[in-house]
């Protein structure tokens, strides 16, 4: 990819974290605003290179894998009343100085703590699989929610839920707004970190990325929780009911995880 469209990608991510229920058309109308001469084709071409796509409501677009259960959504109008209830996880696009990542997080939903993230150069699904398998180190969630994206779909990734009997539930194809917990995590992430430094590589983005999500989960107080932290409400809860002991068994923490405050493996399960 040459330098003029990584800085069209650029521009595409801040429209889009800014005003997430844009359109390919209207993206493409908001960039030829500011002087960039771009067709609809192309700006579609390099969203789906981002993995992004408009929130509202749309029609089927594309036919999922038949590989691949879709499995339903099981929150409408449910109530998140305690850690580990619900857990969700998304993708989102980084940009570096030359080139760019894919961050995933996995959040519970009731403390917006991030259980869990991790970095790929790519979107394949063995960043999120490495992800699941350092939140599940922390706890079990009831239900885990995730957009029907391939990697979330994939029988690895739905398999390792079902074997630490997780409930599966899926947004509906192009309603983010289902996951709205993570989408404004992804919001946050990018005007306080991702906009405020040019990544040199990848290990650089590692490094700040790290620093922001410990800040984040540990020092960063939340209008929503009452100006507590999301790790002073997670694991607040978790010593409160303290009635479970996970006897979920993995492989050592992967990096964007080792340096994340101390496990919480008690969790109550309803």
């Amino acid at each position: 990819m040459n330098d003029d469209d990584l800085v069209i990608i650029n521009r595409i991510d801040e429209i889009y974290t800014k005003i997430p229920f844009y359109g390919s058309r209207k993206i493409k109308e908001q960039l030829n605003r500011v002087g960039y001469s771009i067709s609809r084709k192309k700006v579609q071409r390099l969203m789906r290179i981002m993995g992004i796509e408009a929130i509202y409501p749309k029609k089927k677009t594309s036919i999922p894998n038949s590989d691949h259960k879709v499995y339903p959504y099981l929150l409408r109008k449910v109530k998140i009343h305690y850690v580990n209830q619900v857990w969700g996880a998304d993708i989102t696009y980084i940009r570096m100085l030359r080139g760019w990542l894919y961050l995933i997080a996995i959040i519970d939903w009731f403390s917006r703590y991030i259980i869990s993230w991790e970095l790929s150069t790519s979107l394949d699904v063995d960043f999120c699989i490495s992800a699941l398998e350092i939140a599940l180190r922390k706890g079990r969630p009831d239900i885990f929610n995730t957009d029907q994206g391939t990697q979330f779909t994939s029988g690895e990734f739905t398999g390792l839920l079902l074997r630490n009997h997780v409930q599966i539930s899926m947004d509906g194809r192009g309603r983010a707004m289902d996951n709205i917990f993570t989408e404004r995590l992804w919001r946050t992430v990018k005007y306080e970190e991702v906009y405020l430094h040019d990544y040199e590589n990848v290990s650089d983005a590692k490094e700040s990325i790290n620093r922001y999500m410990h800040f984040y989960n540990n020092d960063r107080l939340h209008q929503a929780l009452g100006y507590a932290t999301p790790s002073e409400v997670y694991y607040k809860k978790c010593k409160e009911e303290n009635e479970y002991e996970s006897d979920f068994v993995l492989m050592p923490f992967a990096y964007g995880s080792e340096h994340q405050h101390k496990e919480c493996s008690n969790i109550k399960i309803r």
